[in-house]
């Protein structure tokens, strides 16, 4: 891995590994706190961690990511000019035009995962009588003469 980042001129920096292994423990309570009984097993405990890399990449800004206003824009108070757009992970990587609530990414509506195509099969009949089905994905299925049915 090191040689694959020095071929691009980066080093691995444990302080960004480490502060995001604080950041899971200190938001993820099942790993935080080293039980399973918060999270009922490796499902509660996966639920759980999706909604921290939720959270963590599209609503809580970095400030590692951020980027300059081209002119400070005034804050309406005794603060100094806003000279930062916050952003988040998900909107450096082009996933995203703006920083998501909390509410966005529970209401949001994950689209259903695409469908294999249905098999298209041939049957065709050997010497022997044999029925033989052959699925366009390369399954080969046999049937005994004259039932139908698989052997």
């Amino acid at each position: 891995m090191e040689q694959v980042l020095a071929a691009c001129g980066w080093k691995l920096n444990t302080a960004f590994v480490e502060r995001l292994n604080l950041d899971i423990r200190q938001r993820v309570a099942a790993v935080g706190r080293r039980v399973n009984t918060l999270c009922k097993g490796a499902e509660g405990l996966q639920q759980q961690v999706v909604l921290f890399q939720s959270y963590h990449n599209f609503v809580l800004p970095h400030a590692s990511v951020r980027q300059p206003l081209l002119v400070p824009e005034p804050t309406y108070g005794s603060g100094s000019a806003k000279q930062w757009r916050p952003q988040t992970p998900a909107m450096a990587a082009g996933l995203t035009d703006h920083v998501w609530t909390l509410r966005e990414v529970l209401l949001f509506r994950v689209p259903p995962w695409p469908q294999s195509p249905v098999c298209s099969a041939t049957a065709t009949q050997d010497e022997c009588g044999m029925t033989r089905v052959r699925c366009v994905c390369g399954v080969v299925q046999s049937a005994s003469p004259g039932t139908g049915t698989p052997m």
